[in-house]
């Protein structure tokens, strides 16, 4: 099995996030286990790496690469928003560190089979979980128009989102819509010729807004931050990779929620929540350099955010 996949922002993350070579650190979204091979190597034989995902095809490859490392290694099949449970059947109730990296894999948008590319013909796939119940297939051709709508818009963020429902439904009435080539298609009809003229490929946003959908990519965020910030070890840090607005919105707000002391509403004369600031986060984000998107130009819109705990 073919996976290519460069690692974003690998060392910022890794230095930023790792602080103990005899520590727990746990990669949320192994993929191609980048980011856990270069943890690895940073850790004693009594450290440890653990990578969670539910791509089977990822773990696979990754089981693999981790293989040459000297420390503990622990692979486990799912999802990060099982984050706690899964570490807490394994005995792990406190980490050193968590790294979460958003970004779809290069080996997932490069394979035309698992349906989550707009450059390559494929079936509506986008399931990150082969066995998911959800497909692209199924948003796409049963999703009434309200709910693809607010989809496209808020996911996608696409000014021509209206347009491309349109579109969708009259063309799905002919007949059903299965392949990425046929919503390609659909959208460049969907969207004027000016338009597309400039800017990324016409289909870009409506495509991630229907993995984003597929894979409840942003519903899960929140607590999930929080979960593994519950499970820090004190001075341990979580270090988020984010590759789109949205991404980065929760993340920013879940660090400033969970580094701050008071959130009763302002109006209130004292507090009353008796909420605890239990993270200190870095006010900006750490971004790639010009010679790492020269090189991987998916790196462009990469941002890294850190905290830790107090």
């Amino acid at each position: 099995m073919e996976f290519n996949h460069t690692s974003v922002l690998l060392r910022e993350t890794v230095d930023s996030v790792v602080t103990n070579p005899k520590g727990i650190y746990v990669d949320c979204t192994l993929g191609g286990a980048g980011h856990a091979h270069a943890v690895g190597e940073m850790l004693d034989p009594e450290g440890m790496i653990i990578g969670l995902d539910q791509d089977e095809d990822a773990l696979s490859v990754a089981r693999q690469r981790l293989s040459d490392l000297t420390c503990q290694v622990l692979t486990i099949p799912t999802n990060f928003s099982n984050l706690k449970e899964a570490l807490h059947n394994e005995g792990i109730y406190e980490v050193d560190g968590f790294i979460f990296d958003l970004g779809v894999s290069s080996y997932q948008l490069d394979t035309p089979e698992r349906g989550f590319s707009y450059m390559n013909d494929g079936p509506l796939d986008m399931r990150m979980d082969k066995d998911a119940p959800l497909t692209a297939e199924e948003v796409v051709n049963e999703y009434d128009a309200d709910a693809l709508l607010q989809i496209i818009r808020d996911y996608g963020e696409e000014r021509w989102a209206k347009r491309i429902v349109e579109f969708i439904i009259n063309a799905r009435q002919e007949k059903r819509i299965t392949t990425t080539g046929e919503l390609v298609r659909i959208i460049k009809q969907a969207i004027p010729a000016k338009a597309r003229q400039d800017g990324p490929h016409p289909a870009k946003r409506t495509f991630q807004a229907i993995r984003i959908e597929v894979n409840r990519e942003l519903a899960i965020l929140h607590d999930s931050f929080v979960d593994a910030v519950s499970m820090l070890k004190p001075k341990g840090k979580i270090g988020v990779i984010t590759f789109h607005s949205l991404e980065d919105r929760i993340t920013k707000q879940t660090f400033k929620e969970l580094s701050t002391a008071c959130i009763c509403p302002p109006e209130l004369p004292m507090c009353v929540c008796n909420h605890k600031a239990v993270v200190k986060a870095k006010n900006k984000a750490i971004e790639p350099s010009a010679g790492e998107i020269e090189v991987n130009p998916r790196a462009r819109s990469a941002k890294l955010r850190v905290a830790v705990k107090l």
